[in-house]
């Protein structure tokens, strides 16, 4: 099953879970318990800490919760705040960074870099957690829209819409290799 966030990030392949860490782990779970899915993948968009350029197409099963008072030592969690559902451990995911905040201070966010966080969306983490739950193989495709920088916003709104497209065009794509073999 493909899914995606909703509001104005909706495909026509895709069904919406809700905007958000909160509104996705509420929506999946209650799909999962009335239909669970056999296969769950997310599409979306992402900002970057700074190494993914804008309209990249990264693919991960890789995800962190990590607060932004983390990176300066002014908050901890005993939650485990990372989860993966990569069982080929040779292969390096990006991590994709998930908070209900679109990170805006460029130099804060490079600490997410030396920490092997690469991305940021919104609702991955609650994804991969209730894959986690159900059992449920998941992954991510993103493309990214913005820096984590001021700009964050303008640059989000101005490329949304083109890396909505590049989205749904690689999807596609990887859907027809798949059911080609």
């Amino acid at each position: 099953m493909i899914i995606c966030a909703g509001n104005n990030e909706t495909f026509d392949f895709a069904t919406p879970m809700g905007v958000g860490l909160i509104e996705t782990a509420m929506n999946l779970t209650r799909l999962c318990l009335f239909d669970k899915p056999e296969f769950l993948l997310f599409v979306g968009s992402a900002g970057s800490y700074g190494e993914a350029k804008i309209f990249d197409i990264i693919e991960s099963k890789t995800a962190s919760n990590i607060e932004l008072a983390f990176l300066n030592d002014d908050a901890y969690t005993p939650l485990d705040n990372v989860i993966s559902t990569n069982i080929d451990k040779t292969s390096k995911d990006v991590m994709v960074n998930s908070s209900n905040y679109i990170s805006t201070n460029e130099e804060l966010t490079r600490k997410f870099l030396k920490l092997g966080v690469g991305i940021e969306n919104m609702e991955f983490f609650a994804v991969l957690k209730i894959a986690q739950e159900f059992d449920i193989p998941a992954g991510g495709v993103f493309c990214i829209t913005n820096y984590t920088n001021k700009n964050a916003h303008e640059d989000f709104m101005k490329n949304h819409e083109k890396a909505k497209e590049l989205l749904a065009l690689h999807v596609k794509k990887r859907i027809k290799e798949l059911t080609a073999k």
